[in-house]
């Protein structure tokens, strides 16, 4: 039995954030003990204020994503049941490929900059 093609993509983007993540961190923080705490040069402070800006954007919209699907699961339940029991457990039996298809789009904007960021910086030279 294959598995969806869905899943297959979360989880390489799972596994690919699980290297990212890390990759990114190192850098920054060691980049962040190397640099002067009271003489930033322009591309450290171009670098730690873009690190910020872009964790709130990837929050907001990975949060955004998740609402959005919640919404349209409960939209989709109430109408199930409106239209009686039976369509009812049929919803309910499409629970787990519903909960599976809001976390990969919740995943995706932070993968698509983490992954992003691990190449930029891994051309990168510290000092």
């Amino acid at each position: 039995m294959s598995r969806p093609s869905r899943t297959r993509s979360t989880g390489r983007q799972l596994a690919e954030l699980s290297v990212a993540a890390p990759q990114v961190i190192a850098h920054r923080v060691t980049r962040m003990a190397l640099s002067s705490p009271t003489h930033l040069s322009k591309r450290d402070q171009k670098e730690f204020t873009g690190m910020v800006a872009e964790k709130q954007i990837a929050f907001a919209q990975s949060w955004w994503t998740l609402c959005m699907e919640m919404g349209k699961m409960q939209q989709s339940l109430f109408w199930s049941w409106m239209r009686g029991p039976m369509a009812l457990s049929g919803q309910l039996s499409r629970m787990p490929k519903t909960l599976e298809r809001i976390s990969a789009k919740s995943v995706a904007p932070i993968h698509r900059k983490a992954v992003q960021n691990s190449k930029r910086l891994s051309r990168t030279k510290l000092l």
